[in-house]
């Protein structure tokens, strides 16, 4: 994924993105507004694009995109049609080779239902830039494991600590294999392409090999249609956040698999309170809960 940045802007105006390209493996996220200036997010610290290419901390020098930019670029990105990219553009992001998420936003255009169908007037653009750390798991694999057989496990964290990063690489060790478990069957389900950065049905981040990714699919039906047809011994989801994905979770789990997920939060009574579900309920799915806590060194793991 080297230089993959640059793929998102039309060859004629890559110049002025090259600094940005080199260091790509340091930047989160790219924020481009119409009329206002260009904001990288580079290692937790906010800095600004100039005319020349450059970094800047002033925003009084930085780059100013204008609607022709934005316009092209997003031009570019869906290969000149559009119309092609419309069931992703109608949920508010293109996930692009790389497995780069472009986020848009400007003017809404609803159906008669009440659904979004499109986005027209596009002013905003949040390009978050995919990483893949591999050997982020490798504190937690030891834990993952009870006598040779993998544990299923709840990673709980706020934004921004890494949670995805961590089942990520969770997902491609346990695929492949590691020193305390043999490689098992993994069902990815990959609703906002997240996990594996699936472009054109195919995984930008290395999943592992004994992996399957249905990408794009809500969690609750994607759980139930993995289960069905492609027998996962592993289930994977990135964000749980309804009742109807913890209920197939729960039919997983009744089938035999083990678990992996993430959910948005502060530590387990957080959780336990957002989903009015006590504690015991919990158990019943997960046999270890990782709270990804805010350290003055960064995120680490809390076993529980």
């Amino acid at each position: 994924m080297e230089n993959s940045i640059l793929r998102l802007f039309p060859s004629d105006s890559r110049a002025l993105w090259q600094s940005v390209a080199k260091e790509q493996a340091c930047i989160q996220e790219i924020r481009l507004r119409t009329g206002k200036p260009v904001i990288i997010h580079r290692k937790e610290r906010e800095i600004f694009l100039t005319d020349q290419g450059e970094f800047s901390g002033n925003p009084a020098r930085a780059h100013l995109t204008t609607d022709r930019e934005l316009s092209r670029m997003l031009e570019h990105i869906c290969h000149y049609s559009p119309y092609a990219f419309a069931e992703e553009l109608r949920q508010g992001f293109i996930t692009v080779a790389g497995g780069h998420r472009v986020g848009v936003a400007g003017q809404a255009v609803m159906e008669a239902d009440g659904r979004v169908r499109t986005f027209k007037n596009i002013s905003y653009v949040n390009i978050r830039v995919s990483h893949q750390v591999k050997g982020a798991a490798d504190t937690v694999l030891p834990d993952m494991y009870r006598d040779g057989e993998l544990r299923s496990a709840l990673i709980i964290s706020p934004p921004g600590c890494g949670k995805t990063t961590l089942l990520r690489d969770l997902i491609r060790q346990i695929s492949d294999g590691n020193a305390y478990g043999p490689g098992m069957s993994v069902g990815v389900v990959d609703e906002r392409s997240e996990l594996a950065g699936s472009f054109q049905g195919k995984a930008q981040n290395d999943m592992g090999m004994r992996t399957d990714v249905l990408d794009g699919c809500p969690k609750e039906i994607g759980m139930l249609l993995l289960l069905r047809a492609m027998s996962p011994r592993v289930i994977a989801i990135d964000e749980l956040g309804s009742e109807g994905e913890l209920r197939a979770l729960g039919q997983a789990a009744a089938c035999g698999c083990r678990i992996l997920a993430t959910v948005h939060g502060e530590d387990r009574r957080d959780v336990e309170q957002r989903f009015g579900r006590e504690a015991a309920f919990w158990e019943r799915l997960f046999d270890l809960f990782l709270v990804l806590g805010k350290h003055s060194r960064g995120c680490a793991p809390e076993r529980l």
